[in-house]
């Protein structure tokens, strides 16, 4: 494929929302105030076999280009120029007035969107350890940006912040008190997700929305977060992005005692454990085929079916805690990638929860709706589609005047 000629743009104040990620980079264009979608892409296969997709929905343009095989494929430093560059000459007189930015760990400094300047930064830097997955890609995003845009505001959207706030209780571990105030506690993570949702829920579902919400948020990346009134009483995730759910690569809930025998009894090294956990293990790992979902459902394999199994069982077990941590259930969300697109996954953790007051519409679910329980049901069961760059064009658009 080639790459299409950039369109021309009409000279109107727009938001640059950036996503910097593992693996891939999401990008979008709002029109301020409305925030209207001008422009979204994304580049994916960082570093292997990149590709490049972009749409404008006012013109229907459709931008795709790959680069080609036996050509060494751009690192994320170079992705993120090349990104820069393109979206620059795209504009071609639009003018862009901030660029908000999706930062993974904002720690217990950070519980609400914030301007970026030099202080802010040393501080995202001090939490990469905790987030290596995500954390040195979202800080570079910041840099590419500053570098392509100059001195244009730039605002770190946080997926921490959502859970800021918590009780003592449902915020530590049982550890010695003085690691929780050096700052080793719960944080959860897919924050801005989450904030999407309970938005949205008070729009669409304003009576659910006052009451007790389970949100799951399955793709790649996995949490479940509990609300009451919108608000985040609990989460899968805790100190780092690794625990709870199974994950594409990443393990999830895990006994301590395993990575204490790794390190003792096969002399595994930090890294080494820091690899396993984050990019070879979920349903990776599991099922040693892929950490796609949609390549495991399509597998005959019986490794791909065990892997799929795990998955939904750490998901419908979570949503048992969840709803004791709630003291009871008015509605669930799906959402993410598998929430929203698998309708074998849906199925599986919906339909033998009648337990519980969920009583899946089969038809519903098939049909991809938004509601997909039965009138019957007495938890009203969502599959609604979450929108992470709108959230952040939200906080940068309110920062950013």
């Amino acid at each position: 494929m080639t790459q299409s000629d950039p369109a021309i743009a009409s000279s109107v104040s727009s938001l640059l929302t950036l996503n910097a990620g593992s693996s891939s980079i999401k990008f979008a264009l709002f029109e301020r105030p409305e925030l209207a979608l001008r422009l979204t892409g994304e580049l994916d296969g960082v570093g292997q076999q990149t590709r490049f997709i972009a749409s404008a929905p006012n013109s229907g343009e459709q931008f795709t280009y790959e680069w080609p095989h036996g050509t060494a494929p751009p690192d994320h430093a170079g992705a993120l120029a090349w990104l820069m560059q393109w979206i620059k000459t795209w504009l071609d007189g639009l003018e862009v007035s901030a660029i908000g930015h999706r930062v993974v760990h904002g720690g217990a400094d950070f519980d609400q969107a914030v301007l970026v300047n030099d202080a802010v930064m040393a501080k995202l830097r001090l939490l990469e350890p905790l987030a290596p997955l995500h954390q040195p890609h979202n800080l570079a995003g910041i840099e590419a940006a500053q570098w392509a845009f100059g001195l244009l505001p730039q605002v770190a959207c946080f997926d921490t912040a959502f859970h800021c706030h918590q009780p003592f209780v449902k915020d530590c571990f049982a550890l010695p008190r003085a690691l929780y105030d050096e700052g080793v506690r719960r944080y959860g993570f897919h924050g801005l997700s989450y904030e999407f949702i309970a938005d949205h829920l008070k729009e669409a579902f304003p009576l659910h929305a006052r009451g007790r919400v389970i949100v799951a948020h399955l793709g790649n990346g996995a949490s479940m977060c509990g609300m009451l009134d919108g608000h985040s009483v609990a989460s899968t995730m805790g100190f780092s992005a690794l625990d709870g759910l199974p994950m594409g690569t990443r393990c999830g809930q895990l006994d301590p005692g395993v990575l204490l025998y790794l390190m003792q009894d096969r002399g595994m090294s930090a890294k080494e454990i820091s690899d396993l956990l984050y990019k070879e293990s979920g349903l990776k790992g599991l099922s040693g085929i892929s950490n796609d979902m949609r390549t495991l459902e399509a597998s005959k394999e019986l490794h791909a079916q065990q892997a799929i199994d795990y998955f939904v069982y750490r998901v419908k077990r979570e949503i048992g805690a969840m709803a004791a941590a709630l003291e009871g259930l008015d509605a669930i969300v799906l959402t993410g990638g598998i929430g929203e697109h698998s309708v074998g996954v849906r199925r599986q953790i919906l339909q033998s929860m009648s337990w519980l007051g969920i009583e899946l519409d089969e038809h519903a679910n098939q049909a991809g709706q938004t509601i997909i329980s039965t009138a019957r049901s007495r938890v009203l069961c969502l599959r609604i589609p979450t929108n992470e760059e709108k959230m952040i064009a939200r906080h940068t658009q309110a920062l950013a005047t």
